[in-house]
């Protein structure tokens, strides 16, 4: 019995520590996604979005979940013989970082402070564009990140580049192309948001 009591006043108190630093951060921005594979044509990354939020927990050293509604865009271009084809590749879908970070400049008390992060993230596609079927699209993808962030008072803004470490799908294209894999996806993140 005193074990048990022990065990969940130990509980109780790393509970309590963890959330009296913990930050919720509302935010929202861009993302450019390309792919890896162009085996019959050229992906161009477009202007996709995000919103969402994270919980870091910590300070100096932190830990940071979070969950985003994420759309990714591509334009994919080939020559064939009756000409140019081009087709937007959109996926749209919920992406969930973990990410781990450090303060590097600065700290919770400064106007301003700089700090670098890296993590894993898992995305779940929930719907894609025309030129895809959704059957064909790989869910989840897993990718690999890394980044920097720079807050301001109550703002904040990152960017960050997403590895994905999983193939993400398969194009059924019309025509005279033929059905391909579209390989990894890579991504640009831009996110400006709040601390709370």
């Amino acid at each position: 019995m005193k074990k048990s009591i022990y065990l969940f006043s130990a509980f109780l108190l790393v509970t309590s520590l963890a959330f009296g630093q913990a930050t919720i951060k509302p935010s929202l921005g861009f993302s450019f996604n390309n792919f890896s594979e162009t085996p019959s044509g050229d992906f161009t990354g477009k202007i996709g979005s995000q919103f969402g939020a994270s919980v870091a927990f910590g300070k100096k050293f932190y830990v940071e979940p979070g969950v985003y509604y994420v759309g990714k865009s591509s334009e994919f271009s080939s020559t064939s013989g009756s000409g140019e084809i081009t087709d937007d590749i959109v996926i749209n879908g919920i992406r969930v970082p973990l990410a781990v970070g450090v303060g590097l400049l600065g700290n919770e008390k400064s106007f301003a402070s700089l700090r670098a992060f890296g993590g894993a993230s898992g995305f779940f596609v929930t719907g894609v564009g025309d030129a895809l079927n959704k059957d064909d699209v790989t869910s989840p993808t897993w990718g690999v990140f890394a980044g920097a962030g720079v807050d301001f008072w109550i703002m904040f803004a990152e960017l960050s580049y997403e590895w994905s470490v999983s193939e993400a799908g398969e194009i059924k294209m019309s025509g005279e192309i033929p059905n391909m894999d579209i390989g990894k996806s890579r991504t640009l993140f831009f996110t400006v948001g709040l601390k709370f």
